[in-house]
């Protein structure tokens, strides 16, 4: 039997935070099995026992999928002596225990990021056996695309250290006057890999931002820094990596 805090099961819920339960819960519209109940601390039994807000039955949300577009200047970690982390940009509402970013950014790169305390989704979509690809949009230096580097990527670049990085897509946007505007799509993730790849064709990559993961692709409309749940059409593009 899975035993929680009724306060807690009241966070995982919806937007509340551990404050904001604890009021629900004093203001008497909280009810166990059709019973009143004002006393945060009793446990409830998530299998078994039914759980009312104001009449409507609750049901815990076990897991939490966050959607990031990531910052430069963060680092993408749960924690950090020198640098502000991902969770330090998400509130109260949504911030769960255990909660971490799946996979990581460059403390310089910005986009897409999706955070979660479900570690099974992680281990799915990070494992090297998935083939999970990422998009990234790129601004490269001393880079000249063409039809030959285009095929290089897909046939392999070899990067610094030798390793034969897998089949990659690279895409030309646009030329300015100081850069070419690339995307570059990939289906795993060595450290650093975009910019060593770009550095194998004699490129300098100087901006960087990560535009999909997976399926799940970017929300233009967050601005850098700002995060909101993944959306029903988005969870079911992510039930094939949590077993649903």
């Amino acid at each position: 039997m899975a035993k929680v805090r009724l306060d807690k099961f009241i966070t995982l819920c919806g937007n509340y935070t551990r404050s904001q339960a604890k009021k629900i819960i004093h203001s008497g519209k909280v009810s166990i099995n059709d019973w009143l109940i004002k006393d945060e601390a009793v446990k409830i039994d998530e299998d078994c026992d039914i759980i009312k807000i104001d009449g409507i039955p609750a049901k815990g949300e076990k897991y939490t999928y966050i959607m990031l577009n990531k910052p430069a200047g963060v680092i993408s970690a749960t924690e950090d002596k020198e640098h502000k982390t991902v969770l330090d940009l998400i509130g109260d509402e949504v911030k769960k225990d255990g909660l971490f970013p799946v996979g990581r950014l460059d403390i310089d790169t910005e986009g897409l990021l999706l955070l979660t305390n479900d570690g099974n989704f992680a281990h799915n979509t990070l494992s090297p056996k998935k083939h999970v690809e990422k998009t990234y949009l790129i601004h490269a230096k001393n880079y000249v695309y063409s039809e030959e580097s285009r095929q290089r990527f897909l046939d392999g670049i070899e990067i610094e250290g030798g390793y034969k990085c897998k089949s990659a897509k690279l895409e030309f946007i646009a030329q300015t006057d100081e850069y070419q505007i690339l995307k570059l799509t990939i289906s795993e993730g060595k450290f650093h890999q975009v910019k060593l790849m770009i550095k194998a064709e004699g490129g300098i990559v100087i901006y960087l931002k990560r535009l999909s993961f997976g399926e799940i692709k970017l929300d233009e409309s967050l601005a850098a820094g700002e995060y909101r749940r993944l959306n029903d059409d988005e969870m079911n593009l992510i039930k094939k990596y949590i077993g649903e």
